[in-house]
């Protein structure tokens, strides 16, 4: 027989997925409904853009701080919790916001320590699995699962109750994922607490990292900004794909069915994660998610029909949820768990300055070019596989199993 339902909920595989399932609550809430919000405020189309990318700007800027610190402290969990419960407070201070300045200010404050405790979060739950033997998939799969519930429930509110529900919705969604970390459970082993930041003997394998300086190896750094590059070109989508499709005629009901396809798509990748990671090369992972986004974004630039676009979209197996488990594993294969927090915080940064350049270069090609902005899109997805394919040609797997 299996284990009693409380002990199982009490577990810290249940435990890490049930923060999983708030940890995105806010994003789902805010990414399709904020800017109907704020342009319910009388703040320009101009103004939401700075609003949206001054988080962005500021986690550039301090993403390795927190990853260090997340390091450093006794157990990851603390800066988890920590960064939930200040999270949870600038979502009150909304109901009483109206001008432009004061909701920058705010939303920066609202979503910088999410931002900030996402990496970690990855971290300290993959270097858990690691160690106890659990499926990190079948753990991380609830983020998605508890996105897509989200999205569906806020739709539905704010159709029922308009704009004025979504101020509300996010201070739901922030109390949860505050509620729910102080559930989380410690995620190093007792006998780490008290292991220096970076030991004395180093790891046998020469190739693992146990200084931040050493992620700079050509072989390791390429890697890292091909998969930024990937990321990068999902800001079309992101950005603007909603806004191409209805000016192509697809009718609203179908432009909902194809941004409900992708994650979808992307839970099969998490729920097979043990299996693929197993068979593959975590780097022959990105580089097939790399080729898959430039085929993608190929695609939807060629205007077709809504049932190849469906098809298309459940490439997002490949482009976020193969290369997200790809890039997860190749960081902690390579790095010493002393800077676990700080390496997965240093990509982050990177992808986050792919990311902005990304939405401004995309914003620039929309107008003139409409659906054949994608190209540039596809063209991004695939100078991100020729950096893959050079790390692969620099260190060959053969090479990494001879260190």
């Amino acid at each position: 027989m299996g284990l009693p339902l409380a002990a199982r909920l009490a577990s810290p595989a249940s435990r890490t997925s049930l923060f999983y399932a708030t940890l995105f609550a806010s994003g789902a809430v805010s990414n399709p409904f904020l800017p109907i919000w704020l342009s319910e405020k009388g703040i320009s189309t101009a103004e939401i853009g700075v609003i949206n990318a001054a988080p962005i700007f500021a986690m550039i800027l301090i993403n390795l701080i927190v990853g260090r610190l997340a390091d450093r402290a006794s157990d990851w969990r603390t800066v988890i919790v920590i960064g939930s419960l200040i999270a949870a407070v600038p979502p009150f201070f909304l109901l009483f916001m109206d001008g432009y300045v004061a909701i920058l200010i705010i939303w920066t404050l609202l979503i910088v320590p999410f931002q900030a405790i996402a990496p970690v979060v990855d971290a300290a739950a993959y270097r858990m699995t690691r160690r106890t033997g659990l499926n990190f998939g079948a753990i991380r799969v609830w983020g998605t699962i508890g996105f897509v519930a989200v999205t569906l429930l806020a739709g539905f509110l704010l159709g029922q109750y308009g704009p004025g529900a979504f101020v509300p919705l996010l201070i739901v969604a922030s109390l949860a994922r505050a509620v729910f970390s102080l559930g989380l459970p410690l995620f190093r082993a007792p006998d780490d607490y008290s292991r220096p930041i970076h030991p004395i003997d180093a790891p046998i394998n020469p190739l693992i990292a146990i200084r931040i300086g050493q992620l700079w190896r050509p072989w390791f750094l390429l890697t890292l900004v091909g998969a930024s590059l990937l990321h990068g070109s999902h800001m079309m989508q992101m950005g603007f794909g909603a806004l191409v499709w209805a000016e192509q005629g697809v009718p609203g009901w179908a432009i909902g069915l194809l941004w409900a396809v992708a994650p979808t798509a992307e839970i099969l990748a998490m729920v097979y994660f043990e299996r693929i990671t197993k068979r593959f090369a975590a780097r022959h992972l990105i580089l097939l998610g790399c080729l898959c986004g430039a085929l993608r974004w190929w695609g939807f630039a060629l205007e077709p029909d809504i049932w190849v676009l469906v098809l298309l979209q459940t490439l997002h197996l490949a482009t976020v949820g193969l290369t997200f488990l790809g890039i997860t594993n190749f960081i902690a294969n390579w790095t010493s768990e002393d800077i676990a927090a700080e390496a997965q915080s240093f990509f982050v940064m990177l992808r986050q300055v792919v990311t902005v350049v990304a939405l401004l270069g995309f914003g620039l090609l929309v107008g003139p070019f409409g659906a054949g902005a994608f190209y540039a899109a596809a063209v991004m997805s695939g100078i991100g596989a020729v950096l893959v394919l050079g790390s692969l040609m620099v260190m060959t797997p053969k090479a990494e199993q001879q260190s």
